[in-house]
């Protein structure tokens, strides 16, 4: 595909609702509520158009528009310049993450009915979130990536410190911190490499093999190559989270307002997935597959005391919370695989997980309205009183803990499949966290659900039809990603292919 403008199209779209908000009086709560759903709209159908146009069999970016954007150096002076593209193009990985994007978004924005407060302002932020996260999965220049990266954190803080719980400033204020120090690091990995190579191009920089680079040039020594490569682990560790990197996402995950978790645990975490396998994997292939070991041990760790954690907890939000640290463990051990089952359950699970746990926490912030808590001692027996919140409650659990025929089962299958092939001792341990994820996810569900109804939520509304319908959408798109994994893997099987080429699988 070849339209140069449509990805552009596509990732400033919501700015067509951020206009007309602009000028809508801030006191309309319904119509400021309409328009900001309705801009979340277009973006979505223009993702839909891409997938359908996507040509899965064509084995390069597609909607690919590359300008240039800035120039350094006086061609006049040193009779040359370097130029920075505005580059964007998209192959199956980072079309699947516009996509869950865009539907993620739209059912957060959906779920923003409950927000009461400065309502205009709101949605101005959550649009301008929207950009920064569509523009990171579309980047083909590191500098345009780190513009959208960073264009990510700022309104996400806001919502957090404006709109979310009682210590919502506090989770505001580490969200900033980690995730200004990781993208510090990224920076100057990125600044380097710019330096050593003169492109920022992220295609150019894949078809690299900085092995065989003059040796005056440090990229050419593997310990400088490592060095770098550690650098961007340890960025795209904080975003995703890695063990011991994660303690601020349990507390954005605790006090963010429910549709900004929705987006935070389906689609922000994503990005340091994608990070490692498009610049980690992508630049440094062989290196990333010596520091796998190291990698899959990290995954190991997530795993297991995510799973173990959240077992102990007492409210439902950290359950999930933990829950999202235990499931990005599957993550790091299908990337250690270094096969075509582990890097495809990897992306199946950052795909799965987004949608399941946007929809957890959906129904979090439907039970946290009729009972005013999340502790799992306060609520109990709720089947009886809101019995399609409770049964999509469980549909939801159940996918989480992988029960076959949903998309959860899957990826994780796929994931332990890869490993199985190449570390099986550290698959057969790690199953031990499947095994505690069925726990904790079984034991949370029956409390809410089960058990003796408390007095006070004897008479509490069920799901009304505005809140059904996007459990519907989510819990439809988990099993449709179940039944037929293919819809995934035919835009898949390309881009990892060409990882795998690199790190010699």
């Amino acid at each position: 595909m070849s339209d140069p403008y449509f990805l552009s199209i596509l990732i400033f779209s919501p700015l067509v609702g951020m206009i007309v908000l602009a000028f809508m009086p801030k006191d309309v709560k319904a119509p400021l509520r309409t328009v900001g759903f309705l801009a979340t709209l277009l973006p979505l159908i223009l993702a839909l158009i891409a997938f359908v146009r996507f040509n899965a069999d064509m084995g390069e970016l597609q909607f690919v528009t590359s300008v240039p954007w800035i120039e350094i150096g006086d061609p006049e002076v040193t009779n040359s310049s370097l130029y920075i593209y505005y580059a964007l193009g998209v192959d199956g990985l980072s079309l699947l993450l516009i996509l869950l994007t865009t539907i993620i978004t739209a059912l957060a924005a959906a779920a923003s009915v409950k927000i009461q407060k400065e309502i205009k302002g709101y949605y101005l932020l959550f649009l301008l979130l929207e950009v920064g996260m569509l523009g990171v999965f579309a980047s083909q220049n590191l500098l345009l990536f780190f513009v959208f990266f960073e264009m990510t954190l700022v309104p996400t803080y806001f919502l957090i410190a404006k709109w979310g719980y009682r210590e919502r400033e506090k989770a505001a204020n580490m969200f900033l911190i980690y995730n200004g120090l990781g993208s510090a690091v990224m920076l100057i990995a990125f600044i380097v490499l710019f330096t050593q190579t003169g492109t920022m191009n992220i295609e150019k920089l894949q078809a690299i093999d900085f092995s065989r680079l003059p040796s005056t040039v440090p990229l050419a020594h593997s310990a400088f190559r490592y060095g770098l490569l550690f650098a961007l682990i340890v960025a795209f560790a904080v975003k995703l989270p890695i063990f011991p990197l994660h303690s601020w996402m349990l507390r954005v995950h605790a006090e963010a307002p429910v549709p900004t978790v929705m987006i935070h645990s389906g689609i922000l975490l994503k990005i340091g997935a994608y990070g490692l396998i498009r610049f980690c994997m992508g630049f440094f292939p062989e290196a990333f597959a010596d520091f796998a070991y190291g990698l899959a041990i990290l995954g190991l760790i997530n795993l297991l005391y995510g799973a173990f954690i959240a077992f102990r907890q007492s409210d439902f939000k950290l359950v999930l919370a933990y829950s999202s640290v235990s499931h990005m463990g599957i993550v790091l051990l299908g990337l250690a695989a270094l096969n075509t089952a582990g890097i495809q359950g990897a992306v199946f699970q950052v795909i799965s997980h987004g949608m399941i746990s946007a929809m957890l926490f959906f129904m979090v912030g439907v039970f946290y309205e009729r009972t005013h808590t999340t502790e799992l001692r306060n609520i109990s027996g709720l089947a009886k009183s809101m019995p399609r919140t409770s049964g999509l409650l469980l549909a939801a659990g159940l996918a989480s803990l992988g029960l076959p025929g949903m998309s959860g089962f899957i990826s994780e299958f796929m994931a332990f499949l890869g490993l199985f092939e190449r570390l099986p001792v550290l698959a057969a341990i790690g199953t031990l966290g499947i095994i505690v994820t069925a726990v904790y996810v079984l034991r949370a569900v029956m409390k809410i659900t089960f058990g003796k109804t408390k007095e006070e939520h004897q008479s509490v509304a069920d799901l009304r039809l505005v809140e059904l319908l996007p459990a519907a959408v989510m819990i439809g798109v988990i099993i449709l990603i179940g039944v037929y994994p293919a819809v995934l893997a035919d835009s898949l099987h390309l881009a990892i292919d060409s990882v795998l080429v690199g790190i010699g699988g």
